[in-house]
């Protein structure tokens, strides 16, 4: 079980490929359909997601899995082809969020805990059934003059370790995600305070991992990076934000660990990919990173499909780019040059 799990988390991993997230609830995608004036239906959603997955230069050479909502997991494309079926014939492994959403954690601090527990091996068996090789649970930490809390973070941490020990036995690769964000109330914090909390966030969690006997060659880590608040005056350069972060990783993060896939957290597209690339800049690193992106990859793609199935060329060819700079990334030699040569 351990080797295949190993060898499911660095087929992930594949030098110069990545992961999509697409795994928008209902609520989200609404809002983002809402900004360009479309109505959130069952249809709108299945053409969506199937614009992304037919992208077939995008998903054969630099998407290595995705993940997916469970209406997703068994949707159809408009002409009857499993989006599975889609995404094998790309070799590309489908993913599953498994966690329910987070809500208000008791006290009041403006703090959150990811519920989703409950019946959740069941879930699994199920997911494993329908091909998920993947799964994925996202932890929200939030910084202010009050927290995060110890309560706060040994809660999420517990909840994240129950999550993957429960996906290792179900023969599913856990994707382990404890984000701090860094666009919450006030999201003035410095750069270095999002380090020492994102350091305490990670130490917590692999202190679980270890507790619950989750296998750490069998999992993979999604965090974010190390970033001032969305309100900060502060600008740090993009070597600065890559040297920070991958600090705070050899910290805390063991080398068993097959691989490191970031999460964008609300940064632009091109931010998002130069700090991936300039971290990868930095040798010595015991871990491959990568990216595991939602909006930036789709931002240019949704806007310019627009709902509309007659602008699928042009909205793939939006995300093929934005996917192929990520690649760039991956390895580390992307420049602002080449993408905006493109």
């Amino acid at each position: 079980m351990t080797k295949s799990l190993n060898a499911i988390a660095k087929k992930l991993m594949e030098p110069g490929k990545g992961i999509l997230a697409a795994d928008e609830s209902e609520g989200t995608i609404a809002k983002r359909f809402a900004k360009i004036n479309l109505p959130n239906s069952l249809d709108l959603r299945r053409d969506y997601r199937e614009m992304l997955f037919r992208s077939t230069e995008a998903m054969t050479n630099y998407i290595s899995g995705v993940i997916l909502t469970e209406e997703t997991l068994e949707q159809h494309a408009a002409d009857g082809t499993a989006f599975r079926s889609i995404l094998a014939d790309a070799d590309v492994i489908p993913g599953i969020k498994v966690d329910r959403g987070a809500f208000p954690m008791p006290g009041d601090n403006g703090e959150k805990i990811t519920e989703g527990l409950d019946g959740l091996r069941q879930r699994l068996e199920r997911y494993a059934s329908l091909g998920a090789g993947f799964a994925k649970w996202r932890a929200v930490i939030t910084i202010n003059d009050v927290a995060p809390t110890r309560n706060n973070i040994r809660a999420n941490a517990h909840a994240l370790a129950r999550y993957a020990i429960l996906c290792q036995e179900a023969g599913i690769v856990p994707v382990v995600e404890p984000e701090v964000v860094g666009d919450g109330d006030p999201g003035n914090h410095s750069m270095e305070r999002c380090a020492q909390v994102t350091g305490d966030v990670l130490e917590n969690t692999f202190k679980e991992l270890r507790l619950a006997g989750v296998e750490l060659s069998g999992m993979l880590l999604k965090p974010n990076m190390v970033l001032p608040g969305i309100n900060s005056r502060e600008r740090p350069s993009f070597e600065d934000v890559a040297r920070r972060t991958v600090e705070v990783l050899r910290e805390h993060v063991p080398a068993a660990v097959p691989g490191i896939a970031f999460l964008s957290g609300g940064q632009t597209d091109e931010e998002a990919t130069a700090h991936l690339s300039a971290m990868n800049q930095i040798a010595g690193k015991p871990w491959p990173l990568t990216f595991s992106y939602g909006r930036a990859l789709q931002n240019v793609a949704l806007r310019t499909w627009a709902g509309r199935r007659e602008n699928f060329p042009q909205a793939q060819a939006a995300f093929t780019h934005r996917a192929h700079m990520n690649s760039l990334a991956a390895l580390g030699t992307w420049t602002g040059e080449l993408d905006r040569a493109a």
